[in-house]
């Protein structure tokens, strides 16, 4: 899909509406949706920069901005402040994803970095009840956030560290342990760690963006296979389509290793028939949280 976007990110598919969603972080902040089935193509502009969102059982969005989570109404435009970053102004909240219980988790994003190579004032929150808690700590650029089909691990990035983390997660209280490296960017890559995904087989999808590299590893951390794709700036993949066999991968047209062949081709939304499943993502649940205030 031909949307010639400056950040993609995030594109979650939804089941009950057989549509695409997905934002475009900033120039301008927006919240897109797409039916293939009729070709329309909806869009939501938003305040300020958006890094994600999720989709909640009444068919309304937990929307993460740069300063909070907000619920959004899309027939409605109401926008409402569900609750407020306690990051400074420089540190934006990112990428977010529910568990497989309906557990909100959200990463950040230092802009002082790259100017500052060792800026690291993020982290990535876990949401209970109304509360963000914070859960991983002194992150640049959050980015990988995914969680295998059984709902027992997490996965997360900080990308200037080039690697990803796997954690255990307990699927009752949220609670994460057993902290390990489950995959490390060689010294010959060029790219970068982006979004990720999972199957239902567990494969972890990775984009490299930079790399025109869309990669699959196994749940032991091992490369089973690379998808060479044909524009440089890939961000995130999500798994979709009636039976959840087309991967959707956003793209952004930023200044990334621009010699890259098929810079530029970025910017639009793609698809692929890897071969593989999705797992159908499961909606926010507010009421979920063991950790909520009582």
């Amino acid at each position: 899909m031909d949307v010639d976007q400056y950040l993609g990110e995030t594109p979650i598919w939804s089941p009950a509406e057989q549509a695409l969603w997905w934002v475009n972080c900033e120039q301008p902040p927006e919240i897109h949706r797409w039916t293939p089935a009729t070709g329309a193509h909806d869009v939501w502009p938003m305040p300020n920069r958006v890094g994600g969102f999720v989709h909640k059982a009444d068919g309304t969005l937990l929307v993460g901005l740069a300063d909070g989570l907000y619920d959004f109404d899309p027939p409605t435009n109401a926008l409402s402040l569900r609750v407020a970053s306690p990051l400074p102004e420089h540190v934006k909240l990112h990428e977010c994803h529910c568990d497989r219980q309906g557990r909100f988790w959200i990463g950040t994003l230092d802009h002082h970095f790259p100017a500052d190579r060792s800026a690291a004032g993020g982290c990535y929150f876990r949401l209970d009840g109304d509360v963000l808690t914070r859960v991983i700590d002194n992150i640049t650029v959050s980015n990988g956030l995914a969680f295998s089909p059984d709902g027992r691990t997490m996965y997360a990035a900080n990308t200037p560290r080039r690697t990803v983390q796997a954690y255990d997660l307990d699927p009752e209280t949220g609670e994460l342990s057993g902290a390990r490296t489950f995959i490390s960017l060689a010294a010959e890559d060029r790219g970068h760690i982006d979004g990720a995904t999972v199957d239902a087989d567990g494969g972890y999808w990775l984009t490299l963006v930079g790399q025109a590299e869309l990669r699959r590893y196994l749940p032991d951390g091992t490369l089973d296979r690379t998808i060479t794709l044909p524009f440089s700036n890939p961000t995130k993949p999500a798994f979709g389509g009636p039976d959840l066999a087309t991967l959707y991968v956003t793209s952004t047209k930023m200044k990334v290793n621009v010699d890259a062949p098929g810079f530029d081709r970025n910017g639009g939304v793609f698809a692929l028939h890897p071969g593989e499943r999705g797992v159908l993502e499961t909606p926010f649940r507010g009421d979920l949280s063991a950790h909520a205030p009582v």
